[in-house]
């Protein structure tokens, strides 16, 4: 949620940024309705004041004038009465609006209107040539009994799945090795809810935009997409010691998401599923720009690293303004090599809000002039799974069947192959 002071002010950027973001929000009946707003306050308080000057001047009254002062304080109690019915109205608009107001995307962001249009900034890697008739990750995985995609629609329904034996053990050893690396790099481990309630889905800015790919219980409470909800939830109406910071989260839970708008795609394998796992970077720093965009390049580097070290292909993409979230300032996106489909497909992203986030969940420090200020806050994935299982096993497959372990896994899985 951006300030409204600043909105007022700077009301054809904001304007801007709703248009880059391809999200139509009336900001103009903002400004109306927020000029409401303040003249009902006003007017509220100005009878308050009158109010409480009347009151005083009662108990030293005569009984006349004190059967007037009465009368008077009366007609101002229903006046304060009538406000305060009309500021509820009014309010009501008013919050449903400037949950819709957009962050101001930075500078550096291209024009465009979906990930089509994105920026690639960087490559890596060496696609594999296969000298043999390669196989996908459904096929590979099944070979080797990793998975079981019948059993788990049977059970779970459309998109379910069962990791089985050696697919199950690759998964742990991915997460096992993610808690190492990235716990090197000065992340401390958190295990957050995977249930959560709605303001915490709010203040994150879940919703009300994305409600229609949102897991929701019969308690009213929301089973979360991401690790960073809940991580962010942890510091709600808080505030924090500013010499804590940068404070460093490695979130990991299950994660959901119905895949609402994802009707035809990918609907065999893993890499939409309604049900999957997150290790993800969450981090909270003074409110700074230039220390927003310092860590914004450090956590995406981080999880760039994390894949060189297991030797997958990959590119990083610029999101463009019409692939932004509505709170997100900018974001790069990490797209794995898939054989299987001879393109890249995301694994990571990395974000940063600036004080979007933070303000809609009151979440704050002091700066050091004793001044409560708004955190900025900034997340990336470290890795989920299973989609990383698919560029794991398709890059890795060898000539004779079995698929190669990269060496930093091994540790962990406790073999060099599978097959």
């Amino acid at each position: 949620m951006l300030d409204i002071k600043f909105i007022r002010e700077n009301l054809d950027i904001v304007k801007h940024a709703a248009q880059k973001k391809n999200i139509a929000i009336d900001l103009d009946r903002l400004i109306v309705v927020d000029d409401v707003r303040r003249e009902t306050m006003q007017a509220m308080e100005a009878k308050k004041a009158e109010q409480n000057k009347l009151g005083e001047q009662v108990p030293s009254a005569g009984e006349f004038e004190r059967s007037g002062l009465i009368e008077q304080l009366s007609v101002i109690k229903v006046d304060i009465q009538t406000d305060e019915d009309k500021l509820k109205e009014v309010m009501r608009e008013w919050q449903a609006l400037m949950l819709q107001v957009p962050q101001v995307p930075d500078m550096t962001v291209p024009d465009g209107n979906s990930d089509e249009d994105n920026v690639e900034v960087s490559v890596w890697g060496d696609k594999p040539t296969f000298s043999f008739a390669a196989k996908d990750h459904v096929e590979l995985m099944l070979k080797h009994n990793m998975v079981d995609f019948e059993r788990g629609t049977e059970v779970h329904g459309f998109r379910g799945y069962y990791l089985l034996g050696d697919g199950a053990k690759l998964s742990w050893a991915v997460w096992n090795y993610a808690n190492q690396f990235f716990g090197e790099k000065g992340f401390e481990m958190m295990i957050p809810p995977a249930i959560v309630r709605k303001p915490v889905m709010y203040g994150t800015g879940y919703l009300p935009n994305d409600a229609d790919d949102i897991y929701r219980t019969q308690d009213e409470e929301y089973l979360t997409g991401t690790s960073e909800v809940a991580a962010m939830g942890f510091h709600a109406d808080t505030v924090i010691d500013a010499a804590a910071f940068p404070i460093k989260h490695l979130a990991f839970s299950a994660c959901y998401r119905r895949e609402a708008g994802s009707h035809g795609k990918d609907t065999k394998g893993l890499i939409r599923v309604h049900e999957f796992h997150k290790v993800e970077q969450v981090v909270l720093c003074e409110a700074s720009h230039a220390k927003s965009v310092q860590l914004h390049e450090e956590i995406n580097r981080n999880t760039e690293e994390f894949i060189e070290s297991l030797g997958i292909p990959y590119h990083t993409v610029l999101n463009c303004g019409g692939d932004l979230g509505q709170g997100q300032v900018k974001k790069y996106d990490i797209e794995l090599w898939v054989p299987g489909e001879e393109k890249y497909r995301e694994i990571s992203s990395a974000s940063y809000f600036h004080d979007f986030q933070t303000r809609r969940m009151n979440i704050r420090y002091k700066d050091e002039n004793g001044k409560l200020q708004y955190a900025h806050s900034l997340n990336c994935t470290a890795i989920p799974t299973p989609r990383i299982l698919v560029s794991l096993v398709e890059n890795f497959q060898q000539a004779d069947g079995t698929i190669k372990i990269p060496e930093v896994l091994r540790p962990f899985f406790g073999r060099d192959v599978i097959g």
